[in-house]
């Protein structure tokens, strides 16, 4: 997946214990992904290759997201506001600001961002096995469209920058990934 460093052992145990905040978390970030590729849909038109994979990825996200908050209605939980975690602003700050480089390190954020995702419903899917079954089949069934979603930003990279650059600078932004996920505080998020 591209993941220069791998979550903490306790991490699960923190999540676990604290599962109201994650799928709160997690609401957010649904909606945060497809606002991103809404985003890039607008702020590249001139770029075909990106225009029908991101409309599906944004449709899908909201799928998630509409899932997410049943989660959390079956559990009472109201989804409101949340204060956003440092993590993905962190991440975006690798972002270079000129184009072409700025498209390119975008997509490779959000396949970061995905393939942590991807590894973090894993890790869910396995330590809420016993305790929470239906979450633990829910995050297992992620599993697959995090993943795709990983492959489809690399693609998409893949289509505006030749393969060389884009692993070289996605090598450089997973350092920087691993970084920015060593330094982040202990809280009860997806990427804390």
């Amino acid at each position: 997946m591209n993941l220069v460093g791998r979550t903490r052992a306790d991490w699960i145990e923190r999540a676990a214990s604290h599962l109201d905040d994650i799928l709160l978390d997690h609401a957010h970030l649904e909606k945060k992904a497809a606002g991103m590729a809404v985003t890039l849909l607008f702020r590249y038109p001139e770029q075909p290759s990106l225009q029908t994979a991101l409309s599906r990825l944004a449709r899908e996200e909201l799928i998630h997201f509409e899932q997410v908050v049943a989660h959390l209605e079956r559990r009472g939980i109201h989804f409101g506001p949340q204060r956003p975690s440092p993590y993905a602003g962190r991440l975006h700050r690798a972002v270079r600001a000129d184009e072409p480089a700025r498209l390119l390190d975008t997509l490779l954020v959000a396949a970061l961002i995905e393939a942590r995702s991807c590894e973090r419903f894993g890790l869910l899917a396995e330590g809420l096995a016993d305790s929470e079954p239906e979450l633990a089949a829910f995050y297992r069934g992620l599993l697959s469209s995090e993943a795709r979603h990983h492959g489809e930003y690399l693609r998409l990279a893949e289509s505006v920058a030749p393969r060389e650059e884009v692993r070289t600078r996605l090598a450089a932004l997973a350092e920087h990934e691993a970084r920015v996920l060593a330094e982040a505080p202990s809280t009860p998020r997806l990427h804390n």
